[in-house]
């Protein structure tokens, strides 16, 4: 038991010094932003060197770490054995070995889940999004926008543009709506119209049949007189 507890400091100790060396090379890279900032020259020389080193995943994935091992520490195998003690005390050797299946169980599913994290969410594409924006916000000299400290107006200002823009496309989408209306309503018209010149016409047609079968009859009545078929 006292081998494990020291073997767990060890691990502690090298995670803390591997913390502090991240650290360090963290500051490092920091402090040469800072130099390079301050001297242009510096800054035009060193640019490409820069873009180089400077990936905004890689540092995603260098924090991610950082926070895992973090959290890992946090599930030490102290805590771990102080909520099974009657099982630490009865068989330690066994409760280190669950202890380490447990801690490499939960690191492959938290890289797991943010590999899936970064795929899903299309990650890499929108840093290298936030890249280019980034360089042409560098060519802005309008100033950025900044919060007022009034979050009703703050959301106002964020909310407005999108619902005139709808607005905008509603206006829009009505007035086409109105013009296919219009349209439609013409061909309405244009159709009772056909329909009521092709009844006029019909209507002529037939009072012209009946008049010529009226002068029709009448000229047979007149042609043979009824009397002259009387037997």
């Amino acid at each position: 038991m006292e081998e494990s507890t020291e073997t767990t400091q060890k691990e502690t100790t090298n995670n803390i010094c591997g913390e502090d060396s991240d650290e360090n090379r963290t500051d490092h890279a920091t402090g040469e932003v800072s130099a390079q900032m301050s001297d242009p020259g510096a800054a035009n020389n060193t640019s490409s060197e820069t873009e180089a080193r400077y990936d905004r995943l890689k540092l995603f994935d260098k924090v991610m770490q950082k926070s895992l091992n973090k959290f890992i520490e946090h599930a030490s195998f102290n805590r771990f054995a102080s909520m099974f003690r009657p099982l630490c005390k009865k068989n330690p050797q066994k409760m280190e070995s669950i202890h380490k299946q447990f801690i490499e169980e939960l690191q492959r599913t938290v890289q797991e889940d943010i590999s899936r994290l970064i795929e899903e969410g299309l990650l890499e594409f929108k840093l290298k999004e936030l890249d280019k924006l980034e360089s042409a916000a560098k060519n802005n000299t309008d100033p950025a926008w900044r919060p007022s400290g009034v979050p009703e107006q703050d959301f106002c200002s964020f909310l407005m543009p999108y619902y005139q823009k709808q607005e905008t496309y509603m206006r829009l989408e009505l007035k086409k709506i109105r013009a296919e209306n219009a349209a439609l309503a013409q061909q309405v018209q244009a159709g009772r119209e056909s329909v009521a010149q092709t009844e006029h016409s019909i209507s002529t047609a037939v009072n012209e049949w009946k008049a010529s079968v009226t002068e029709f009859e009448r000229m047979a009545s007149s042609l043979c007189p009824a009397d002259l078929f009387d037997v």
